[in-house]
């Protein structure tokens, strides 16, 4: 042995007594590789990978490393990193006798080849921290290293007066004894939009355009914002003070003055009654309902008029379906799943019995957390069936999809690493599984029934690190549910507390995307600390009105649908015309593909069947979707983007044009034959018969398909198109255009 392997084993040997030192003590911002104090590889080594990028998912945090090193994903698994980093390749990546050559060290300034790069400069900070702690040996820490509990950025909120100013942000971590550390020169930075504001690897933000966007900071597994508004540069901004309904106008005109944005004018009856008819009841006016309403003389017929959408049998038809699309409530029976007719119509029925009798949704939701019972006889239980379609449950699946539909949380991540965008660990991923190991699914006579069953004998979820069982526990919460008995009640209590804002702000929210086209956040189902609320009073404000609500969906509905920002014009003011979250004009929406052929059917009066399904079925009414081992479904409905139910994501339901959609409204069977049909024998022909003049029948036609009388412009030009030879076919031209253009397929 010659004496610089003798030399390596000695000062190995002497590593196992370090100069510790208490876990609140730290190298500071300046460190001096001679200093006395020793690094401690979770407070001060591990951020240096953090920093560095090493155990980012683009490098060696990667599921299988990188260049045959891995590094659990941004920190989550301290104890597998020191064996990985000082006990693989001994005397290479670390080497405690001659610390400077230490690869992990090298590799990292760019001084031998790395296919990360360099990373940083040798006599940065980040380098000495490395190197003090292989001159001491490289050692473990000894005892509790107190973890990090949270971080806080100096400044929550800055608002620039113009582009091209700058703050320094400053990041203040809190550890579990209490102590505190400048982490800014260890923390990640990151912005949501850097055309408005930018901000570098030291923290400084950088004003770049007017509008609104969050910048944040990352350390270990905590991220925090910063909001940031940049004003925009208008000359004699005056804020028009527009009258508010109720405390929704109030927070969100609040928001957009205090961005210089002036929200739109009112829209017309016409509209408001177009739009809010297809929101509730997904289906344009009928004529007798606009004739009604344009006649209605009243100041409050705004607000009648969505009281009795509200009560109507179409508004419980689409809220089932809404949340039937979620729930993947699928009547098709095919090969080698668990799902069929018996079981999802159950369920639907279940469902809509709920909603029609506005029922509390968190109750509703608690009823199928618990369930138990036959699938084909007792609805509640349709969950466990409609979300596993497999024969056998899986509760991971479970777990996940149901944080997901009823909390707004993807917690998907968690399953292997600490998510990295968001608070949620690995301890409470599988603490939230074993909410649902316990559940058990049984084949009784008959195929196609289930029962599911609580499980008491089931052992909880193990943990994917060290296998070790993880009790139940609520999200956010430190202790799980204890007790005995099915772990579920106590989610279902939970799910019941009046406090639960993850429930509160989920529900809200998915209410006022479906009626605005985009949620206060957006996604709908992905609430986490990088994808902050367009308006967080306004969140908080519509939970807790939720909350006073009983949780009922139609007092929220109600209270969304006359204030006044739902009724704003889609004509946006000077000001607002670049705002596209702030909510100070209404949006264009495509109709939902359900919708649209509902429409379609109802303007032209001809109904259309679908398979396996008595005829008159509503298409939102339709639970059959298309798959592998079938030819039933629906091409017209696939074709514009209708959910197929595989998956519990709102963003499976499509919206965006195709060239495909329009080849079809052309020259397809959806519109053209049921525009001859009217015309011939139907609605049209009615038309045409009771109108004594050609404008009579044209503002006939326009008000039966697009809820509103033509414009002088458009009269004049359409009657010039009608001639005395053959009118018919130029209302059946005029009649197909309009039910083929974009104002009669999008709602505005």
């Amino acid at each position: 042995m010659n004496f610089k392997s003798i030399l390596t084993l000695l000062i190995a040997g002497l590593s196992l007594f370090p100069n510790v030192i208490h876990a609140a003590d730290s190298l500071g911002d300046k460190t001096d590789s001679s200093s006395s104090i020793v690094p401690s590889f979770r407070r001060d080594v591990m951020p240096v990978f953090f920093r560095a990028g090493c155990n980012s998912g683009t490098c060696h945090g990667s599921a299988r490393g990188k260049d045959g090193f891995m590094l659990s994903l941004f920190g989550y698994d301290p104890d597998g990193d020191y064996r990985r980093t000082v006990a693989e390749m001994p005397g290479r990546r670390v080497n405690t006798a001659l610390p400077q050559e230490s690869l992990l060290l090298l590799k990292a300034i760019g001084a031998v080849p790395h296919t990360g790069g360099k990373r940083f400069e040798r006599d940065s900070d980040l380098a000495k921290v490395l190197i003090a702690w292989i001159e001491a040996g490289a050692p473990d820490d000894v005892g509790n290293v107190p973890e990090v509990a949270g971080i806080e950025v100096s400044k929550p909120s800055i608002v620039f007066d113009k582009a091209s100013d700058t703050v320094d942000l400053q990041v203040t971590a809190t550890y579990a004894d209490g102590s505190t550390r400048d982490v800014t020169h260890l923390a990640l930075f990151g912005t949501n939009n850097s055309s408005v504001a930018e901000i570098d690897p030291d923290g400084r933000v950088s004003s770049k355009g007017p509008g609104d966007t969050t910048v944040f900071a990352r350390f270990s597994r905590f991220t925090v914002g910063a909001e940031v508004i940049v004003l925009p540069s208008i000359e004699g901004f005056t804020w028009p003070n527009p009258p508010e309904n109720n405390f929704i106008d109030r927070l969100v005109f609040e928001r957009l003055q205090k961005l210089r944005i002036a929200p739109s004018e009112l829209c017309d009856d016409e509209t408001f009654l177009r739009r809010v008819t297809l929101d509730l009841a997904a289906r344009p006016p009928t004529v007798e309902e606009y004739e009604a309403f344009m006649a209605d003389t009243s100041a409050d017929k705004r607000s009648q008029k969505i009281d009795t959408l509200l009560d109507s049998e179409d508004f419980t038809d689409y809220i089932t379906a809404l949340w039937g699309e979620l729930f993947r409530i699928n009547s098709q029976d095919y090969t080698g799943r668990a799902d069929s007719h018996k079981p999802a119509n159950a369920f639907n029925a279940w469902l809509r019995d709920q909603i029609a009798a506005d029922r509390p949704f968190d109750e509703v939701v608690a009823d199928m957390t618990t369930a138990v019972g036959s699938t084909n006889i007792d609805g509640q239980t349709g969950l466990y069936t409609m979300l596993i379609k497999d024969y056998k449950l899986n509760p991971k699946v479970l777990a996940a999809d149901y944080s997901q539909l009823f909390l707004g949380v993807r917690m998907q991540c968690a399953e292997c690493h600490n998510h990295p965008f968001d608070r949620w660990t690995m301890d409470d991923y599988y603490g939230f599984v074993s909410f649902f190991t316990c559940v058990e699914r049984k084949t009784g006579s008959d195929s196609r029934d289930r029962t599911v069953i609580f499980d008491p004998s089931a052992p909880p979820a193990k943990h994917a690190l060290d296998g070790r069982p993880v009790p139940a526990k609520l999200l956010g919460e430190v202790e799980p549910v204890g007790g005995e008995g099915d772990p579920r009640r106590a989610l279902a209590a939970w799910i019941k507390d009046p406090e639960n804002d993850l429930f509160n702000r989920n529900i809200v929210n998915r209410l006022w995307a479906h009626l605005f086209g985009v949620g206060i956040v957006d996604p709908v189902d992905d609430f986490r600390a990088t994808n902050p609320p367009a308006n967080g009073p306004l969140l908080e404000a519509l939970a807790a009105r939720f909350a006073e609500h009983g949780r009922k969906l139609r007092p929220m509905v109600r209270d969304i649908c006359n204030s006044r920002v739902y009724q704003l014009s889609i004509e946006p003011t000077p000001s607002g015309k670049d705002d596209q979250r702030q909510f100070s004009h209404a949006q264009l929406r495509r109709l939902r593909a359900d919708v649209m052929l509902d429409s379609i059917v109802a303007v032209t009066g001809e109904p259309r069947s679908f398979p396996k399904t008595p005829t008159g079925t509503k298409a939102i009414n339709y639970i059959n979707r298309h798959h592998y081992y079938t030819a039933t479904g629906d091409f017209v409905l696939d074709t514009f983007g209708q959910s197929p139910r595989d998956t519990v994501c709102a963003c499976d339901t499509r919206t965006d044009p195709s060239l495909t959609q329009v080849m079809h409204l052309l020259v397809g069977d959806t519109s053209g034959p049921r525009v001859h049909t009217a015309a011939t024998r139907g609605v049209l022909k009615k038309i045409i018969e009771s109108q004594s003049t050609p404008e009579g029948v044209i503002e006939a036609i326009f008000i039966r398909v697009l809820s509103r009388r033509p414009t002088t412009a458009e009269m004049q030009m359409i009657r010039e198109l009608v001639n005395e030879e053959n009118p018919s076919t130029v209302y059946e031209d005029i009649f197909a255009g309009l039910i083929n253009s974009s104002e009669f397929l999008f709602n505005h």
